[in-house]
């Protein structure tokens, strides 16, 4: 090994499999950022459901292998490639992505998915910004065109994402309806933006969604889990209303009839698809929350490095998440 190169520790992939396959190294060199890119010194790093997807081999972005997971850091910059003007050694920075893997002491990141973090949010809220909020703006605005008075259920509120899209749709006036499977996960969303929210696992649920928003319908349904709930949201929409799946962990079977007298739409929505414009105009109405103060994450599990394998157990077997899911370095 050249003299002089710096190590760190890291979770490497070797093959895809399950959360067996996250091997943490301790003999990684630490990477050093090129043109337009900088290194991070990584204080914490967000869960998502879509890196146990990768992880997994099933999902359509298959990174070469090994890999580090890991998108969303935040962190302080500790050194800058050529070319960046935007940040220095010693900003407070998050991420929506990372070149080298942000299950790791140290990442490297483009310049242009790297944004400042406010002093008034830590390294764990700043962990927890990346795939939920720009995941929930994009379903939003991008994918369901949301206006201000229009309904939105947001079906599975109480994770990273679910609480995003209530805090989102609350400041942007819409009416915002959530489920959630248990009565902590119901407290969360209620105090982060929801006017009403149902317990998903009420055998009954459905219909009290219904009685509460009438004749009308819902405008847009919000969806995590669309294997489970896709064929109820659709009997839920109103004339023109969009489903917006950003979750699915199987096939379901639905009726295409109950598409057609309401003319309803069945969306996805996939955050790596969007532009380097649309990520900006995203980071702009995100950036407007952190200084207002309607954007604050909702920290929920919180492992070290060495127990990303249970981290991602979890995600995949648990039920009832609140929060957002963290590791923490």
């Amino acid at each position: 090994m050249a003299t002089g190169q710096k190590l760190m520790r890291a979770i490497s992939v070797f093959e895809f499999g399950g959360p067996e396959v996250l091997k943490l190294q301790s003999d990684i060199v630490q990477p050093i950022p090129k043109d337009h890119q900088v290194l991070i010194k990584v204080h914490a790093c967000g869960v998502n459901p879509v890196e146990t997807y990768i992880c997994s081999g099933t999902y359509s972005r298959k990174p070469a292998l090994p890999y580090t997971p890991g998108s969303d850091v935040a962190g302080v910059i500790e050194a800058v490639g050529n070319n960046v003007s935007a940040f220095k050694k010693g900003d407070r920075v998050f991420t929506t992505s990372t070149i080298s893997g942000g299950y790791a002491e140290y990442a490297v990141a483009a310049d242009h998915t790297v944004y400042s973090l406010p002093e008034k949010l830590d390294f764990k809220q700043g962990a927890a910004i990346g795939i939920p909020y720009f995941t929930a703006y994009r379903a939003l605005f991008h994918s369901a065109r949301v206006k201000a008075g229009d309904t939105v259920l947001v079906h599975g509120a109480s994770g990273g994402v679910g609480i995003a899209t209530c805090q989102i749709a609350r400041a942007y006036g819409l009416k915002v309806l959530a489920t959630a499977g248990t009565e902590k996960g119901q407290n969360i969303v209620m105090q982060n933006g929801a006017h009403e929210v149902f317990n998903h696992r009420d055998v009954n649920y459905i219909d009290k969604i219904k009685k509460s928003v009438g004749d009308k319908g819902i405008d847009v349904i919000i969806e995590m889990l669309a294997n489970v709930n896709l064929s109820n949201d659709l009997k839920l929409l109103s004339y023109g209303g969009r489903v917006i799946i950003v979750g699915s962990r199987g096939p379901i079977e639905i009726n295409p009839r109950d598409t057609m007298a309401k003319e309803s739409s069945i969306i996805g929505v996939s955050l790596y698809s969007s532009t380097k414009e649309e990520f900006q105009q995203s980071a702009a109405a995100l950036q407007a929350g952190m200084e207002i103060g309607w954007l604050k994450p909702i920290i929920g599990s919180q492992y070290p490095l060495e127990k990303v394998a249970q981290a991602h157990e979890n995600i995949i077997h648990g039920s009832g998440t609140s929060g957002k899911m963290i590791l923490l370095l």
